[in-house]
């Protein structure tokens, strides 16, 4: 029996992002709580959401247009967490991993939507 969306290398990827992204906002000053901070926590999630509910819809051309919107969020936790670097909020030693599997993460998304794209997105 397959587990879904929990199968996909992608999605345990982006789930260790998310756990990262809380880990690296954990010790932002309370001011950024609903700053930066939250915004880096809503895109780290976001992208494993996203690959999750277009896995869930069952059709090719759902997953297709999902990966798409878990890509952008994942441009989006890049932006932000280098917003991050250059407001001295994260030094780039600590960023170094989550831009390295950020990097992998649009590398497999991209893949994953070549693959689809070539069996037919109408599916």
């Amino acid at each position: 029996m397959t587990n879904g969306y929990k199968d996909l290398v992608v999605w345990q990827r982006a789930m260790d992002v998310a756990v990262e992204a809380y880990r690296l906002t954990g010790n932002f000053p309370k001011e950024e709580m609903y700053g930066l901070s939250s915004q880096i926590r809503r895109a780290a999630v976001s992208i494993a959401s996203n690959i999750a509910e277009g896995e869930g819809r069952k059709t090719n051309k759902e997953f297709y247009h999902f990966l798409g919107i878990a890509l952008g969020s994942k441009s989006e936790l890049e932006t932000q967490i280098i917003l991050s670097e250059r407001v001295n909020l994260l030094k780039e030693p600590e960023t170094v991993s989550i831009k390295k599997n950020l990097d992998n993460i649009g590398k497999m998304i991209t893949a994953l939507r070549r693959k689809l794209k070539k069996v037919g997105v109408e599916s």
